[in-house]
């Protein structure tokens, strides 16, 4: 017997990547702003704060995702996301090169892929 396939449906509105890339491009403009004015000014100016916030909101997300509780997981992944491109912009690291390590990946196998980067944890 199969798991069933979980349902999905179509976009109502913007897709995940347009939103993704909005929301990029106001990280991007919040750089150099005033961090006593802007929560993501201050996590641009302080890298391990903004890693540590991306820390808890993926804690936040696994225990949503673990009870189950689909708005609680949405919410905390929205929580996630932006914390996650924070992070990248801190470090200067841009979700063009993200994307080209997933264009890299497509096709292999996650065992494959894993045991190319030195085992499997």
């Amino acid at each position: 017997m199969t798991p069933a396939q979980p349902s999905v449906e179509p976009p109502s509105g913007p897709t995940l990547g347009e939103v993704l890339a909005r929301l990029e491009a106001t990280i991007a403009s919040r750089h150099g702003g005033d961090p006593a004015a802007s929560y993501t000014a201050r996590l641009l100016t302080d890298p391990r704060l903004a890693a540590k916030k991306l820390g808890e909101e993926a804690v936040e997300t696994v225990i949503a995702a673990v009870a189950a509780d689909k708005a609680a997981l949405a919410a905390e992944s929205a929580d996630l996301l932006y914390h996650w491109l924070v992070v990248l912009a801190a470090a200067g690291v841009s979700t063009a090169e993200v994307a080209a390590r997933l264009v890299q990946r497509e096709g292999v196998s996650g065992l494959e892929e894993k045991a190319s980067r030195g085992g499997i944890s």
